[in-house]
């Protein structure tokens, strides 16, 4: 890397933890900004996972309200999201850079595509919170296993889908929160807050063993990833308020926009060097 690197990654990161706390898909903004600072596929996918986790810490503990008190809950679907996690991160250690490399322009493109469905998910998830009368619901209406009021079925698929879910998340990670915000919906949680604090620590549980993983097996390149976890904790504080006036569907859009440039990008190269 040369000097001029340093300071772009930390603007980089900087809009990534700000487009994180109004809408998410900051990965794709630092994985592609990695890739052209001249980093290998899977040396910028871990570094760009290292680098944004300290901001998923921070909205975490933002939601610590809406999750409330229930702890067996969160203690259930942790352990699918560290196992998974941990699988994933296992998963992209053994690849060979080359292989990671031919399936990242679609990991990418979906990721993109999971991006674009956030928003008409979020309409949906809201209209029927109203649906079913549960607007202001408060944090003990997130069910413990053991009052749970869907059947052992739903819990267990809950827990298998989180499980799936968390095997990508360690493996590329961009778009896990749409996916299990996904699934709380379709499995009957209703208060979107709550499902956005349980979003929160799950992801937060998924990257950090992928992340220690990641470290442990020297995949991380560590100036650049210092400077974005700089940029991203300061993001995530103080450039939210930025991100709001310019307005969630105009930072969508351009999220939406790079995503799909880089997914293009990506393929084209991948099929000149076939």
């Amino acid at each position: 890397m040369v000097w001029y690197h340093y300071p772009l990654l930390f603007s980089v990161a900087l809009a990534a933890g700000a487009i994180n706390s109004v809408a998410g898909g900051g990965t794709l903004l630092t994985f592609p900004t990695l890739l052209w600072t001249g980093l290998v596929e899977r040396i910028a996918n871990a570094t760009s996972t290292v680098a944004l986790w300290p901001g998923q810490l921070s909205s975490f503990w933002g939601y610590r309200s809406e999750i409330g008190r229930q702890y067996a809950t969160i203690l259930a679907l942790a352990v699918p999201s560290f196992l998974g996690g941990w699988l994933g991160a296992a998963l992209l250690v053994r690849s060979r850079n080359e292989t990671f490399a031919a399936i990242v322009p679609y990991m990418v493109l979906t990721a993109t595509c999971l991006f674009m469905a956030q928003e008409p998910l979020g309409r949906w998830l809201a209209a029927r919170e109203n649906r079913l009368g549960s607007p202001g619901a408060e944090p003990s209406d997130i069910p413990d296993p053991s009052s749970f009021p869907f059947s052992p079925f739903r819990w267990a698929a809950l827990l298998v889908y989180q499980f799936f879910v968390a095997i990508y998340g360690g493996y590329f990670g961009a778009g896990i929160g749409i996916l299990m915000l996904a699934g709380f919906g379709f499995l009957g949680l209703r208060n979107i807050h709550q499902m956005n604090g349980l979003k929160n620590i799950n992801g937060m549980c998924i990257n950090a063993v992928a992340a220690a993983m990641f470290i442990v097996e020297r995949l991380v390149d560590w100036r650049a990833a210092l400077v974005m976890a700089a940029g991203a904790i300061v993001g995530g504080y103080a450039g939210a308020g930025t991100a709001r006036r310019i307005g969630q569907r105009n930072v969508r859009r351009l999220v939406v926009v790079i995503g799909l440039a880089l997914s293009i990008l990506l393929l084209v190269r991948r099929l000149s060097l076939a």
